[in-house]
């Protein structure tokens, strides 16, 4: 990786690791969906945040993360966007309705693998905190006299990316498993989804009041 003038890489992506690990937004959603909604809906989930992350990959790169980080304005419209919208995909989940037979629940389960997807994706982009840390933490581990600065951000990003989804579809499998041996009655994921609903709610509220 000198070639690029990124340093440390292996410890690079030991930390990455480990933030991955640590419990936050991503992951509260990845084990809601699983729970709710299965092992499929987590990967789903895990797949839209991990674009998520290629998309604030792209934004360090070519400096649209420093504009928003700059602007205190732009910062707390994305904070209140991204707030609001967890609110919005908890009340969802708050108020389901139980599906009336198993034709209905696979109707339901395949037209909504694409909108798992996608409300994944938003809640990793419109969250702030993410912006930030791409914007602080990848330019530590990029020489100042790295010769293609564009280039090394995106192979980082990438990395962080990678990581991202091979942690996150563990976490989804495990959840999903766990979650389908302890809840098979329609009732019991009905009340499981409005549970982690509840969790969502309180989570975009948490977000949106933080602090810049």
């Amino acid at each position: 990786m000198d070639v690029l003038g990124i340093s440390d890489f292996g410890f690079f992506l030991l930390a990455v690791l480990l933030l991955n690990a640590t419990p936050g937004p991503d992951t509260a959603y990845i084990v809601g969906r699983s729970i709710a909604q299965g092992r499929r809906a987590g990967l789903l989930s895990a797949l839209g945040i991990s674009v998520g992350c290629c998309v604030h990959a792209l934004a360090s790169a070519f400096g649209l993360s420093a504009i928003l980080a700059a602007s205190a304005t732009a910062f707390t419209l994305i904070k209140l966007a991204g707030g609001a919208y967890l609110v919005y995909l908890g009340l969802r989940m708050v108020f389901t309705k139980p599906v009336a037979d198993a034709a209905g629940a696979v109707v339901n389960e395949n037209r909504s693998n694409r909108k798992i997807f996608m409300q994944a994706l938003f809640t990793n982009v419109l969250n702030p905190k993410v912006v930030l840390f791409f914007l602080a933490f990848i330019p530590q581990f990029v020489r100042a006299d790295a010769p293609h600065k564009t280039l090394a951000f995106l192979v980082l990003g990438m990395s962080i990316a990678v990581i991202s989804m091979a942690w996150n579809s563990g976490t989804a499998l495990l959840a999903g498993t766990l979650a389908r041996r302890a809840g098979r009655s329609p009732r019991v994921k009905l009340w499981l989804e409005r549970t982690v609903g509840t969790a969502f709610v309180a989570l975009g509220a948490r977000l949106a009041l933080a602090r810049a």
